[in-house]
């Protein structure tokens, strides 16, 4: 990477840092450009130059974390003993990154970042594709070896992640759910839903 790439990843960085933070304490509503060149001491020329809009601010904010909580998934995934313990690993990986990053999870979580990823959905797997095939590979090879049910792994995805997901949710928004107890006693409803 040549220098002027580097300063260019450099502040880039910098944004999406100043971002998070602008996001933690004002929600989506302080996102401006006005805030996010406060606050990173980039100027709005060099944002518009990585982002092109405050919207490729938020998105690109978002693809930053999503890649890092699939890393922790596919980590999770991958290194489990078996495919009853790899749900028990999702599981934990999945609500402890939630716990350990609330507001990049609230950014994650959030309407805007949902209507985006299901406008366009393609674009999002096409750029989590390297992380999301171990996933589809795992699972494939699970359900052939019989370790888990006999169903098509967006089945299977949507059974595990669908209910942790939804916990994920509540925590953020409501804070009713202790992340905890949902570690203990969701691995094993969830494995009654996908085992063969």
């Amino acid at each position: 990477m040549s220098p002027k790439q580097k300063r260019g990843q450099a502040t880039a960085e910098q944004v999406l840092d100043a971002a998070l933070r602008i996001y933690a304490s004002s929600g989506e509503a302080g996102l401006t450009v006005e805030a996010i060149t406060r606050t990173s001491g980039v100027s709005s020329g060099s944002l518009y130059h990585h982002f092109g809009s405050m919207h490729g601010v938020v998105l690109a904010l978002a693809g930053r974390w999503l890649g890092r909580l699939l890393d922790e998934l596919v980590t999770a995934l991958t290194q489990a003993a078996g495919a009853r313990a790899a749900v028990d690993g999702v599981v934990h990986a999945y609500l402890g990154f939630v716990r350990d990053h609330p507001d990049a999870s609230r950014l994650l979580h959030s309407a805007t970042v949902d209507q985006d990823q299901m406008a366009n959905i393609e674009t999002v797997r096409d750029s989590q594709e390297a992380r999301l095939s171990p996933v589809a590979e795992w699972i494939d090879a699970r359900v052939a070896a019989g370790e888990l049910a006999a169903l098509p792994a967006p089945l299977i995805e949507a059974l595990v992640l669908g209910p942790v997901v939804a916990v994920a949710r509540r925590w953020l928004t409501l804070a009713d759910v202790d992340l905890d107890a949902a570690m203990a006693s969701l691995p094993d409803r969830i494995w009654q839903s996908v085992r063969p």
